[in-house]
């Protein structure tokens, strides 16, 4: 076997791009679960956009359905628009319509100092939790059987 070793201490796109497709097809060949997740349409995005009186951004929910569950990637709002129910509006409007996209489960990760509690009060769930990280803090992933 014949090889080198090169270190690149600079971000390298091209790279990571190559072992994320190599993963991939890996993945693929190894799990029919992530091969049909591949297929088109097989992922169902949902985006709950809310916006001020002006028509700008102000908070909202991006998630994704696929294998019975629903993934939150990213759920904000400005701080003016906090603790008002608006969360908890968003999220029981994000679960009915996950739910009508056949999601039976939520997953979600956090850090200690965003809304562990918030998701908590919401019925969720910690399943792993990595101390620490980052440094003083946690890293949670969180689930909810919908």
């Amino acid at each position: 076997m014949d090889y080198h070793i090169d270190i690149d201490l600079d971000a390298n796109k091209e790279f990571a791009d190559f072992l994320s497709n190599q993963i991939t097809a890996f993945n693929m060949e190894h799990s029919a679960h992530y091969k049909e997740n591949r297929k088109k349409g097989a992922v169902q995005p949902i985006n709950i956009i809310v916006c001020d009186s002006k028509e700008a951004w102000v908070g909202g929910i991006n998630a994704d359905v696929y294998w019975g569950w629903v993934e939150i990637n990213n759920f904000w709002c400005k701080d003016t628009y906090r603790n008002k129910g608006l969360g908890s509006l968003l999220l029981d409007k994000l679960e009915a319509i996950a739910k009508e996209k056949g999601a039976e489960k939520a997953l979600l990760t956090t850090f200690e100092f965003q809304a562990r509690s918030f998701y908590e009060k919401h019925g969720f769930q910690i399943v792993g939790e990595i101390k620490d990280y980052p440094p003083g803090s946690s890293y949670y992933t969180m689930v909810k059987h919908l």
